[in-house]
């Protein structure tokens, strides 16, 4: 059975053979650009946030300044973190769709279920982007009030990580997914029936884009990792699904 590291660099070799590697170098300048702003941005302001939250602990717990604190610091980080994936992946994802596409012809052989022409694969990557947003922002707002919350926001770092994790799963096992005419609710059940392997690939996924700029050249081997991932573990599970019926 493959597993998630290996699917991963399977995927970073693949994508920078000479067939595939045309489709990779737009988004990493697109990525950059991006990550550039976002960075300058966080950076100018994320000493405002920080006082600003620890400003909201109560004074009877002033005596936990020495944890609070650097909760604080790692619930900010994976926020921010998690907001700059969701900007990147919204932009990113027609791109990746594409690379998607041209990764499972190398490796099945044969094209997608949905084998879309360059505009309409666009199009269609960024209207399920918002399917995914409409599913993940509700999700991230609850956690960010849990992370206010004095006490139990002891936690948030824990369940921002799984949460990223989750999210990061969706986000890059979606592309051959949607390619393959796998509807989003198919596709989390999918991922639920193989909840360790989805979450080990997230986890994986989650530290690659923690790598400052190598990140960029790391993220196109995670959607040919994920295409490799779809057709190992997932990609029958709707044929089990119609027998069972």
């Amino acid at each position: 059975m493959l597993d998630a590291f290996t699917a991963l660099s399977r995927g970073t070799r693949l994508v920078y053979t000479p067939g595939l590697r045309r489709y990779v170098f737009l988004p990493i300048l697109v990525n950059l650009l991006v990550y550039t702003g976002l960075l300058y941005y966080v950076i100018s302001r994320f000493g405002g946030w920080l006082d600003g939250w620890m400003a909201m602990v109560p004074s009877w717990l002033e005596w936990l300044n020495w944890l609070i604190w650097p909760l604080f610091v790692i619930s900010l980080l994976l926020i921010v973190f998690f907001t700059f994936t969701l900007i990147t992946s919204l932009i990113a994802a027609p791109f990746y769709g594409l690379l998607a596409e041209k990764v499972e012809r190398v490796v099945t052989g044969q094209p997608p279920v949905d084998d879309r022409g360059i505009m309409r694969a666009g199009m269609d990557a960024i209207g399920r982007e918002l399917v995914k947003l409409g599913y993940i922002l509700p999700r991230m707002l609850l956690l960010f009030i849990i992370s206010w919350i004095p006490v139990v926001n002891m936690i948030a770092p824990v369940l921002w990580g799984l949460f990223t994790a989750w999210t990061m799963a969706i986000t890059y096992l979606d592309y051959p997914m949607d390619n393959n005419k796998v509807s989003f609710a198919d596709m989390r059940r999918r991922l639920n029936a193989r909840r360790i392997p989805t979450l080990t690939y997230g986890g994986w996924v989650t530290l690659i884009t923690w790598l400052p700029l190598a990140n960029l050249f790391l993220l196109p081997g995670a959607v040919a990792g994920a295409v490799l991932m779809w057709d190992k573990h997932y990609r029958d599970q709707g044929n089990a699904t119609a027998v069972s019926r």
